[in-house]
């Protein structure tokens, strides 16, 4: 398996002269597995533009286009370029949209493609050429996708529905994990608190402890892992609830799970790259952190597994 970024920031595309290194866009990681170089697209963000401009250069020649796109969640900034992916404007190309989506009255495809309304862009989603499914996905142990390649999801900690992808090939694991937080207790652990009940803070604790587990299971060992990295620990505390995660968190996470690589990804859009080439100086020493090998994904980096 071959993965290589086309998106790495979070929340929305930052481009300028401060973020020429790490890149601005936001999130879209390519992957080619096997012989044959199937392609697998992990979100939708403006990333993606540029993805689409390549497959037209160096996939189209060989013959119709296919491809499936895997997101992660609905919010924009994991879709908003998918009305500028030029594949899905070529006749002959097929493509498979898989994600969850948070309303059970919102199909994928009107959550995804409803941002293609004239009130929004000039093309609407029944003019175009391609033919596209839409496959509506939920938290499962395994999805046969077909030629060895085989899926696991797990519902992450978001405030819309998001799931983790691990991805794995001949012995290969690729995984990533955003948007996503820590999950903790949502009850009063305060004694002092008027309505504190300790039977429910007690609880409140043990859930969050299993559902902080069972994403490390979930990730446990992967080859590479793309995590969740917008905020640091300081940044984090006054930003609770927002559905990202602190970077010393996810290190120390993927430490626990034995994960060979980290990446950490979903770039906040002020984080600009001097500021990054600190970060890594800190974070990013082999061995400081443990023995997962830790980087900050940048845009065109490409890891071969």
């Amino acid at each position: 398996m071959k993965v290589r970024f086309w998106g790495v920031r979070g929340s929305i595309p930052s481009p300028g002269a401060k973020t020429q290194k790490y890149g601005g866009n936001t999130a879209c990681i390519e992957l080619r597995v096997g012989a044959e170089d199937r392609l697998v697209i992990i979100d939708a963000g403006s990333g993606i533009r540029s993805l689409g401009n390549s497959m037209m250069a160096s996939d189209l020649p060989k013959g119709p286009i296919k491809a499936d796109i895997f997101l992660s969640h609905t919010h924009w900034d994991h879709i908003m370029g998918y009305p500028f992916f030029t594949p899905i404007y070529i006749p002959g190309t097929t493509l498979k949209v898989h994600g969850p989506v948070s309303f059970e009255d919102d199909p994928l495809e009107e959550v995804v493609g409803g941002q293609m309304k004239y009130r929004y862009f000039p093309v609407n989603l029944g003019e175009l050429a391609s033919e596209i499914e839409y496959i509506r996905l939920k938290e499962a142990p395994s999805i046969d996708l077909g030629n060895g390649l085989h899926l696991s999801t797990k519902l992450l900690n978001h405030p819309i529905t998001a799931l983790g992808y691990r991805f794995t090939y001949d012995g290969k694991a690729v995984c990533t994990c955003y948007d996503t937080e820590p999950f903790r207790n949502l009850f009063i652990t305060d004694p002092n608190h008027p309505d504190y009940d300790e039977a429910m803070a007690f609880e409140g604790a043990e859930v969050a402890a299993e559902q902080n587990l069972a994403v490390e299971q979930f990730f446990a060992g992967a080859d590479l892992l793309i995590h969740d990295a917008q905020y640091t620990a300081a940044e984090y505390g006054s930003r609770i609830n927002w559905g990202h995660t602190a970077m010393e968190y996810a290190i120390a996470a993927a430490n626990r799970a034995g994960v060979k690589k980290l990446a950490l990804f979903h770039h906040d859009p002020d984080r600009f790259d001097a500021t990054l080439d600190e970060l890594s100086a800190i974070y990013c020493e082999p061995g400081k952190f443990g023995n997962t090998e830790v980087f900050f994904a940048r845009e065109g980096m490409e890891i071969d597994l």
